[in-house]
């Protein structure tokens, strides 16, 4: 059989993609271990999954200073010596990388190993644990074409973001019945990213009245950010968090208002759902998902809202004018030749798959 171990972690953006290629890999005759964190977010969210899971030490790769940068690299070290250990025992044909801190001494270690390592990058701005394992690894997947200028030629493929394939069979009457919405109103999901926005939330909610005027809301909130005083308000249904449920909230909704994660927004494009993105600033990321944003907007896809400049009243504006043009977003999705990347992603993993096989 053959056998691959897929790595990633420290947010549901370097866990989600990998999820997506779950039955793909093992309808190619893959049976599939994981390498993630301890007591993870990764472990978590996979432990309904039928794999082996690995949990080694992790240090956090920060661009900015912190005590913890000084024992960190300590930590990395001893994870490089746990995943080699997993990596012995597994005997992996492949890894393959999502990204995120926990993937680093992964890496490293199947290069130590001599096993060959395909890695994916979502963003158009590749994150700091890709740009450190990129030199070790034989392949890089990128979902958009300006990314691919980042990397070596001779290892990059452009792919695209693997989706989920779960997501796509949501059930729209499903979706209405979940939230109790009776009337004929566009729906506007609100989603701020696995743990939630608190700013999204606020102006969601002093806007609250105005917004129900264009449309239902179907709000994802993150987990503890509820309002219990909103219960019961008609045409608005809250959720903490949402797994089974979602492709059906997104079967209902006809537009959708977000963070701009790479993950995120090509799930948008994939079920041709207009967006209104409000990106994490520069200091609070990267501003990786600033550009994302941009590129949906370049194409037409959606619409930006800059965090600075989102009160109360013009997220209601941007909204409402969301809601009134969404057929002209749709028919620019309709012309994107950017698709599902799984099959072009399994297609790079087995090419280095068989590559391993003929030097044995």
């Amino acid at each position: 059989m053959k056998k691959i171990i897929l790595t990633g972690g420290g947010t549901a953006g370097h866990v989600t993609p990998n999820i997506a290629l779950f039955d793909a890999l093992r309808q190619k005759g893959y049976d599939i271990a994981y390498i993630g964190g301890k007591n993870s977010m990764e472990e978590s969210l996979l432990k309904n999954y039928k794999m082996r899971y690995y949990g080694i030490s992790t240090g956090k790769l920060r661009r900015y200073f912190d005590v913890k940068n000084f024992t960190d690299p300590f930590r990395i070290v001893k994870g490089i010596g746990d995943a080699l250990s997993v990596i012995r025992k597994e005997k992996p044909n492949i890894v393959f990388s999502k990204g995120g801190f926990v993937a680093v001494p992964v890496v490293l270690a199947a290069r130590l190993a001599k096993v060959p390592v395909v890695v994916h990058e979502s963003d158009i701005s590749p994150g700091l644990a890709n740009k450190l394992s990129v030199p070790f690894s034989n392949a890089v997947c990128v979902s958009f074409p300006q990314t691919a200028d980042k990397f070596p030629k001779n290892k990059v493929f452009i792919t695209g973001t693997p989706i989920r394939q779960n997501i796509k069979n949501g059930d729209k009457q499903r979706g209405l019945k979940l939230c109790g919405f009776e009337n004929e109103k566009p729906v506007i999901l609100v989603i701020g990213g696995s743990s939630g926005s608190i700013k999204i939330n606020r102006s969601i909610r002093s806007s609250l009245d105005k917004i129900l005027c264009c449309g239902n809301i179907i709000h994802i909130c993150g987990k503890g950010n509820v309002d219990e005083k909103l219960f019961g308000k008609i045409g608005y249904a809250q959720f903490d968090y949402v797994t089974d449920e979602l492709a059906h909230l997104f079967a209902a909704a006809d537009v959708v208002v977000s963070r701009a994660g790479a993950n995120a927004v090509n799930e948008f494009l994939e079920l041709r759902k207009p967006s209104l993105l409000i990106p994490l600033g520069s200091s609070a990321s990267r501003g990786d998902q600033i550009l994302n944003a941009r590129f949906f907007v370049e194409n037409g896809y959606s619409k930006i809202l800059y965090e600075d400049e989102m009160t109360p009243d013009e997220l209601n504006l941007q909204i409402i004018d969301l809601v009134a043009n969404r057929k002209n977003y749709i028919l620019k999705m309709e012309q994107s030749v950017v698709s599902d990347g799984v099959s072009k992603i399994i297609n790079v993993i087995e090419k280095y798959y068989k590559k391993q096989e003929r030097s044995r």
